[in-house]
């Protein structure tokens, strides 16, 4: 199984491409490659996704969190600022990690390559511009702005109930723990519409909260692929 949630700023042309491409591009190189590769080949499609989009001549980005289930493991990426949480017997941990201009690492890498970092308004941005240092697109700041994600590999065991992906629209406002609460309250059952009440439920509790963000919410009952 593929999942993946994808968030575009500068328009939505990054995010539909990604949308409708990264899965692909990922299934292409993880056939042709052996089980212990699988975090390279992952990164190949990223890559060649952002490759592809680059040849376009479109512009804006896209933030990207994919989950693929396979000979029962759990390989969870990102790039950028969409964020994985899994919950094992109810209790959340995140499985990736933000890429923020604030991340000293991210800033580190950045300002190798000879960009700079710097607070515009409260928010850290890559030469007084983009929120996010990983991305597929943003032409104008490639030099800086890698889609190469970092990833993560999990043995599902009985206990992993739930993942939830989410935008930060999602995260900004609700935490990891607090949505796994919410989100195990509709999902103990085999109801799929519980699940998509679940979704609907942590999306209207970020707006009530005060966010204007784009905020999409999967949720993957993991038990079925254990």
């Amino acid at each position: 199984a593929f999942f993946g949630v994808f968030d575009g700023h500068g328009g939505a042309k990054a995010a539909e491409f990604a949308a409708n491409n990264l899965e692909k591009n990922i299934l292409d190189e993880v056939i042709m490659s052996d089980e212990e590769d699988v975090e390279e080949a992952v990164k190949r499609g990223y890559l060649n996704t952002d490759s592809e989009f680059m040849k376009k001549e479109l512009h804006g980005g896209s933030c990207c969190v994919t989950a693929l289930i396979r000979n029962g493991n759990l390989i969870v990426s990102n790039a950028g600022d969409c964020r994985a949480v899994i919950s094992k017997g109810g209790v959340a941990e995140a499985v990736t990690s933000d890429h923020r201009p604030s991340r000293e690492d991210e800033r580190n890498r950045i300002e190798t390559l000879g960009g700079y970092v710097d607070l515009c308004r409260g928010v850290w941005r890559i030469q007084g511009s983009l929120a996010v240092s990983r991305s597929i697109g943003d032409r104008h700041l490639k030099q800086w702005v890698t889609a190469e994600p970092e990833t993560k590999v999990i043995k599902i065991e009985p206990e992993h109930d739930l993942l939830i992906l989410a935008s930060d629209g999602l995260w900004d406002k609700v935490s990891n723990q607090e949505a796994v609460d919410i989100a195990r309250q509709f999902c103990l059952g085999n109801n799929q519409q519980q699940a998509l009440l679940a979704c609907k439920k942590l999306a209207e509790l970020a707006v009530s909260r005060g966010s204007l963000d784009d905020t999409s919410v999967m949720l993957i009952k993991l038990k079925q692929y254990i």
